[in-house]
């Protein structure tokens, strides 16, 4: 087994923070017997930067693979650092890139990321939506899906649907919370007794949502219960009979797959990675960005229609499996071996290329 070095921001260690696929495959590759070293927890960025630099170059020596987790945006800096660390080292490099706001970026600066990118050995994506970027500034990506633990998530399953709706992403003008106040008032306009529940990190919106509920009139149909750990994101699910999506930028959200694990029927905009993610009609409903009126009527349509409801949160909870690590665990087992004759000692690690 290679020794590994996974960099990002593992700031869901700290309480009340979400916790990131970086994280998540540390736990996973650790009770695999993998050695591995996770960097950085800090939830300030300049001292993660300072952590993450620090920890390369002391562990240049005891580390085979750095897997560098990639968002773009601002974080670019600590994944082009990351990334010169470990090739001036001559480690092998894993580039694993999120974020839907990732083609966007690589356009705007596309020297920038040619020149971060073609550091890497292998690119790994969570889906095809980012699979174009990777091709065109580095070389042609591996696809392997992220992962949930998907047993932890108690399947219930929907033979109907009732008005009891269920958001949970931060309140950030990218995953739109206001919309979801929207929908919820056209949705009522049918079933007066429809309710909300939002959850999530406040990014600096959530004072305006709860002021858009009061001047929709909704705020008693809504509870906003503000970041939840895992109990209580699991009970609040299993009270909700809907989970709404409304981002205007994404790509392979967790929230989204933890709603089908749960069995909940999910109506999403259809941004980013989203189309890649669910098929309209048999694993979700999927409307147009911004689009109230087609979100709230697509609403209406599952509670009035209990064959889709069912037959959305039967083939959600599938769609979800899929992200077990059973199934992701084997993938990149392949692919670090695949990437062995540039880790590998015997066979010449440090073969850039």
């Amino acid at each position: 087994m290679p020794r590994l070095c996974i960099v990002g921001p593992m700031v869901g260690r700290n309480p009340g923070y979400v916790t990131t696929q970086g994280e998540i495959l540390t736990d996973h590759f650790r009770a695999a017997g993998y050695d591995v070293v996770s960097v950085s927890a800090s939830s300030n960025r300049y001292m993660r930067l300072l952590d993450i630099a620090a920890t390369l170059v002391r562990c240049r020596h005891r580390v085979d693979i750095v897997l560098v987790e990639v968002y773009g945006g601002p974080s670019f800096v600590v994944e082009d650092v990351a990334s010169a660390l470990a090739w001036f080292s001559r480690r092998c490099i894993v580039l694993h890139l999120h974020g839907g706001a990732l083609p966007e970026f690589t356009v705007r600066f596309p020297g920038w990321t040619r020149r971060v990118f073609g550091r890497a050995n292998a690119i790994v994506t969570p889906s095809e939506f980012l699979a174009t970027p990777a091709s065109v500034y580095g070389r042609a990506p591996r696809i392997i899906p992220n992962v949930i633990d998907v047993a932890t998530y108690q399947f219930k399953h929907r033979e109907r649907a009732r008005a009891r709706l269920f958001w949970m992403r931060s309140f950030h003008p990218v995953y739109n919370p206001l919309m979801a106040l929207r929908v919820l008032a056209r949705v009522r306009s049918s079933f007066p007794d429809a309710t909300l529940v939002m959850a999530g990190q406040d990014k600096g919106l959530e004072r305006g949502a709860r002021q858009e509920a009061a001047r929709l009139g909704i705020d008693g149909a809504v509870r906003f219960v503000g970041f939840l750990n895992q109990t209580a994101k699991i009970r609040e699910g299993d009270a909700a009979d809907i989970f709404i999506n409304t981002s205007s930028v994404d790509n392979l959200p967790g929230a989204v797959i933890e709603a089908c694990a749960m069995g909940l029927p999910v109506v999403s905009t259809t941004v980013g990675g989203i189309e890649y993610l669910l098929s309209d009609g048999e694993t979700g409903l999927l409307v147009p960005a911004g689009d109230c009126d087609a979100m709230a009527n697509a609403i209406v349509r599952l509670i009035e229609d209990p064959g889709l409801a069912a037959r959305l949160s039967t083939n959600g909870r599938r769609l979800a499996e899929r992200f077990s690590w059973d199934q992701v665990g084997q993938q990149w087992s392949e692919l670090f071996l695949d990437l062995r004759p540039v880790w590998d000692p015997v066979s010449g690690r440090g073969s850039h290329g």
